[in-house]
């Protein structure tokens, strides 16, 4: 499959690599993100690879600015044929108790409601191209992580709507699928959404002092090392997951990544489950 493939988030990280990956690939790419005068790394990644992309502004969260780029895109390139959604925000909190709501709320209006809206404004045309609809999603969606709840919500969120999405979308030629990565090592997010550092987290942590020392201990002793990937890894299996011919619910760029989301999943790549949905929404 080749065509015009529009990716979110594509200033830094998964996203960045993504766009110039899709380009070599032969795609036409419209790389949008919030900013594009943050545009620079991904300028200079299309120049060393000899590629463009088409840099557009959007904002997830903003229903204008999703209807101002889709209609560009249509004016330009006449069609869509597979969306990524890869735009997203970190968010971490000293617990429950002492979370601020506003900061929760902000990332389930970026991370989810954006994302959907964007899905939504697609769909029409990836219908029309019998295309797909790829979101770059996150093990801490199938499995919740201590003082990041929630980032796992979000991505909970993502999960489920996606899950109950592929098998209606699969009626009118769309194919939805979940990349589901583990850690970023180059991702972007916690630097362009900084939030507490580690240092505040622990010192505004009072009741959950322990055990907030305790998982910076964890997370500090190398134990994950070996689940973390560079984004140009994820964005590789990204852009092949484009072209399967029958790609499943979920892909995992590693094998930590599938091991670890088995021990939630007993069907790791989800295809028993779509098995089932789809018979519930199948017209045959």
């Amino acid at each position: 499959m080749a065509g015009v493939v529009l990716i979110t988030g594509t200033s830094s990280g998964v996203g960045l690599a993504s766009a110039v990956g899709a380009a070599r690939a032969g795609f036409t790419v419209v790389a949008a993100m919030r900013d594009p005068a943050r545009g620079g790394a991904l300028r200079e990644a299309t120049a060393k690879a000899d590629v463009e992309v088409d840099v557009t502004q959007l904002d997830v969260t903003d229903a204008a600015s999703i209807t101002t780029c889709m209609d560009g895109l249509v004016r330009r390139h006449g069609r869509l044929d597979a969306l990524v959604n890869n735009a997203g925000m970190a968010s971490a909190h000293p617990s429950l108790e002492l979370a601020d709501l506003d900061s929760l709320r902000a990332t389930m209006e970026v991370n989810f409601f954006g994302l959907i809206a964007v899905s939504q404004a697609a769909m029409p045309l990836l219908r029309a191209s019998r295309g797909r609809l790829v979101t770059v999603g996150s093990v801490r969606g199938l499995i919740g992580q201590p003082f990041n709840e929630g980032y796992s919500a979000s991505k909970f969120a993502v999960e489920g709507f996606m899950e109950g999405l592929a098998p209606v979308a699969a009626q009118v030629g769309v194919r939805v699928t979940i990349v589901e990565p583990a850690a970023v090592l180059d991702g972007g997010m916690v630097a362009n959404e900084p939030g507490p550092t580690p240092a505040e987290m622990l010192e505004t942590s009072g009741p959950y002092m322990a055990a907030f020392k305790a998982y910076r201990a964890f997370v500090g002793s190398g134990v994950l090392q070996g689940a973390a990937q560079m984004s140009a890894d994820i964005a590789e299996v990204l852009v092949r997951t484009l072209t399967m011919a029958d790609p499943p619910l979920r892909v995992y760029p590693s094998e930590y990544s599938r091991t670890y989301a088995a021990r939630k999943l007993a069907d790791p790549d989800g295809s028993a489950v779509q098995e089932m949905t789809r018979g519930w929404v199948s017209a045959d």
